[in-house]
């Protein structure tokens, strides 16, 4: 018999699982759910090994199956990227940020990136990871009637503090930034361009988006787990000489990580497989919804941003909530709900602790088989709750809602058979 302690931890997992697996709809930006494949592959006995050092180069013994998971992984995302070189290393996004800065900037070195209220993530910026390596930090100067990166203005920017790296993508990212325009002014101060692909990873690959790499950029990092749904990790990927791509790998290790968990290999690269197979038309269709629910909330009086640019073109929306009570009320009272989206900054907030808005992405719910119609019902659903409505009556319909939407797309189906090997291996059948 279990300790009474373990079965109430089991139990939470259970709640959690059966909360945001069956009953809530996600709009979490940053997040998305695995095939049952992928999901499968990720229980395994490489969670609880080491592999320090590069394929072929360890300083542990018992890799041999190590190697060729991340080979073949790093090979296959140079492939589709057109990469020089693919570090698969980096356990998230942010880790990859900071490896690729302690490789391309010197000590002391400038930075430029954008504000969080901008869109820029804290890991481009002093509050982050520039802090913690002692970099200084710059201002891309910011377009708010385009809501994007204002060029002329960077420029000058650029040719007075010459940046030895600039870094663009964002955090909230409703439009392709002008990489291949900051590139050509780079080369005038020498400096790197890196491309933050976290969020837009799965519409790259899936032919949607820009590829950083082909338009200018030197470097893309990215994490694994948005747009691309696959296990939480990070990778970084160039188009860099042998040199620079080296002080990248020893930036990854010893510098910042000693174990890379493993155990998302085999399912990272499942993932990335299905996103060759299914990934153009699930990234099309991401984009496709994100707009259907832009357009959605504006019929119901809550108008995202961006209204002149057509709200978005990735599978972010971005909502001034000011009106209702600000993004912290509002992500509250939706939770309430059983709808699922983050407060977030805007460009004119005063404060990005006290935001106006709330982002949403809706690369989940369209995994899950969801389109226009129900972007536009998950509007009503919003505007039900903003309205004043009582959060309670809309989550009992938000739940049997989502109970129509349960089997995940755009991926490969599990097998009984390797079910039955994967649980064989690892000695878990009852």
């Amino acid at each position: 018999m279990l300790p009474r302690e373990v079965n109430d931890i089991i139990d939470v997992v259970i709640r959690h699982n059966v909360w945001r697996r069956q009953e809530t709809i996600n709009l979490i930006a940053s997040e998305n759910v695995m095939s049952p494949l992928a999901e499968l592959l990720y229980l395994n006995d490489l969670s609880g090994r080491y592999a320090e050092g590069t394929v072929g180069q360890r300083y542990y013994q018992g890799t041999k199956f190590v190697d060729v998971l991340e080979d073949a992984l790093s090979r296959r995302f140079a492939k589709v990227l057109g990469a020089s070189f693919v570090d698969v290393r980096p356990i998230s996004g942010t880790i990859a940020n900071l490896a690729a800065y302690f490789a391309l900037v010197p000590e002391g070195g400038v930075v430029a990136s954008l504000p969080v209220k901008y869109g820029g993530h804290i890991s481009h910026n002093t509050v982050g990871g520039l802090k913690a390596l002692r970099l200084k930090a710059v201002d891309l100067p910011w377009d708010v009637e385009n809501f994007n990166v204002d060029v002329d203005a960077a420029r000058k920017v650029i040719e007075e503090k010459k940046p030895n790296l600039i870094i663009l993508g964002a955090s909230l990212y409703l439009f392709p930034h002008p990489v291949g325009k900051i590139a050509e002014i780079a080369k005038t101060v020498g400096a790197y361009v890196l491309h933050d692909s976290a969020h837009v990873f799965g519409l790259i690959v899936g032919g949607v988006f820009p590829n950083p790499l082909r338009e200018g950029a030197h470097v893309i990092t990215t994490s694994t787990h948005k747009t691309f749904p696959g296990p939480q990790g990070g990778l970084i990927a160039t188009v860099l000489g042998d040199e620079v791509n080296t002080q990248i790998q020893k930036a990854v290790f010893p510098t910042f990580t000693s174990n890379y968990h493993l155990h998302r290999y085999a399912a990272t690269y499942v993932t990335l497989v299905e996103m060759e197979t299914f990934g153009r038309e699930y990234a099309t269709k991401v984009v496709e919804n994100a707009k259907a629910l832009a357009e959605a909330l504006s019929a119901e009086g809550i108008t995202p941003v961006a209204e002149r640019q057509g709200f978005t073109k990735t599978h972010q929306v971005a909502v001034d909530v000011s009106k209702f009570g600000g993004g912290d009320k509002v992500a509250a009272l939706l939770e309430e709900a059983n709808i699922i989206v983050n407060k977030n900054a805007l460009p004119w907030d005063k404060s990005v602790l006290r935001p106006s808005g709330i982002r949403m992405g809706v690369q989940e719910m369209t995994r899950l088989g969801m389109g226009r119609d129900e972007m536009q019902e998950i509007a009503r659903f919003i505007a039900r709750v903003l309205r004043g409505e009582d959060p309670a009556t809309v989550k009992r319909e938000v739940t049997k809602f989502r109970k129509s939407f349960l089997e995940i797309k755009y991926g490969f189906k599990l097998d009984k058979n390797i079910v039955e090997n994967v649980f064989a291996s690892l000695n878990l059948y009852m």
